[in-house]
């Protein structure tokens, strides 16, 4: 299952769109110059057999589709940056121009449409980034009567695990309708939403072990980063909460009811990762509050170490004004004036005034460290 991605790995169609096709017509495909070329896997099935290949061209996985009606086909198509193909493949399968603009825009919110006996769904796939960022990838979905076709940017997806099990035969997979593999998919989908939540929590137990060590800024914006990305997630699985939500109340006689409650299994999921993604959100606010009760504390320990400094020298600073004010000795008719600081002109007075001081510095220290001040450092 695929939960990381390599940060250096180009996103096909990571080009904004938007302005390319303003006041287009409905329908209009546009496709960046980064987009992948499009490969083709075609994997058909019935309960005894399994026939699986990458085409080269799409007239031969065409033709193999048309020739074995009696299995179930799972067309996959990864790349987009073929505008001919994909328009084929409209004709082909019956698919809206509308439906294949959301497909190659690649920015679309899980839904659920309906074309006659065709469903067409949207899924998005989260991953997890080398540098603590949340990657999430498109993955569209058209169901026939015996095929399902699968849509997406990137050669890269999380879906190899339900390939095995088509390859192994193992489970129902095999033996049910297409809208069963629908499911499946948007299961395994929803599904790696957990491996990468928990590495999420990871991340976010290692933040609050640094905080508690040493915080710093940058963990502070490590914090509001990792927040602003679940609150992305926290879209999308509200987004696929509708949709599933829309599935399981629909009246459509598309998918069977008794495939529908599969569909509230992957929408139980959901409701779990929304109630996950929630209890990091309340984390990352109370480590917002961790970082800045710590830095809170640090500060107030920095004014503490100064304000008994300052303590410390202003008896002293108090005895050194005394000392150094400048009074005369004599009066003004020549005699001796006793009063005016005779210890001054004491053989020891300076040591004397010295050891007073020193006293003095010793009784404050004393005093601080019976009232507990001393004991922080």
């Amino acid at each position: 299952m695929k939960v990381f991605r390599s940060l250096t790995k180009s996103k096909a169609l990571q080009e904004n769109t938007f302005d390319k096709k303003v006041g287009q017509r409905p329908g209009y495909l546009y496709v960046p110059d980064n987009a992948h070329q499009p490969r083709m896997f075609l994997i058909s099935f019935d309960e005894d057999q399994i026939q699986e290949k990458e085409y080269q061209d799409y007239d031969q996985l065409l033709h193999y589709f048309k020739t074995n009606p009696q299995q179930q086909h799972w067309i996959d198509i990864r790349g987009y940056g073929n505008i001919a193909l994909l328009e084929k493949i409209m004709a082909d399968f019956t698919i809206h121009p509308l439906q294949m603009e959301d497909v190659i825009s690649d920015y679309q919110r899980p839904k659920m449409d309906t074309e006659g006996k065709n469903l067409f769904f949207i899924s998005r796939m989260i991953m997890f980034l080398p540098d603590h960022c949340l990657d999430d990838d498109q993955i569209s979905i058209f169901t026939g009567v015996n095929y399902i076709i699968t849509f997406q940017s990137d050669y890269e997806d999380c879906l190899d695990v339900l390939r095995n099990r088509i390859r192994s035969g193992k489970g129902i997979i095999r033996q049910r309708p297409v809208q069963y593999m629908a499911y499946a998919i948007m299961d395994v989908t929803i599904d790696n939403y957990f491996p990468v939540l928990s590495a999420v929590g990871e991340y976010l137990e290692e933040l609050e072990d640094a905080l508690f060590d040493h915080p710093t800024k940058k963990q502070l914006n490590s914090i509001l980063n990792m927040k602003r990305e679940l609150l992305k997630v926290r879209r999308i699985a509200w987004s696929e909460r509708d949709k599933l939500n829309e599935i399981l109340r629909s009246d459509n006689n598309t998918i069977p009811d008794e495939i529908k409650i599969y569909f509230k299994d992957v929408y139980d999921h959901v409701v779990q990762v929304l109630d996950i993604v929630d209890n990091y959100r309340e984390l990352m606010g109370n480590l917002t509050e961790l970082y800045l009760s710590n830095v809170s504390n640090r500060m107030n320990e920095i004014m503490k170490v100064l304000t008994i400094i300052s303590s410390i020298f202003i008896p002293l600073s108090f005895v050194a004004g005394v000392y150094g004010m400048n009074f005369s000795r004599e009066n003004p008719d020549g005699t001796i004036n006793y009063l005016n600081m005779p210890e001054l002109y004491h053989p020891y007075g300076y040591v004397i005034l010295l050891a007073v001081m020193f006293l003095i510095l010793i009784g404050q220290l004393y005093f601080f460290y019976r009232k507990g001040w001393l004991r922080s450092f």
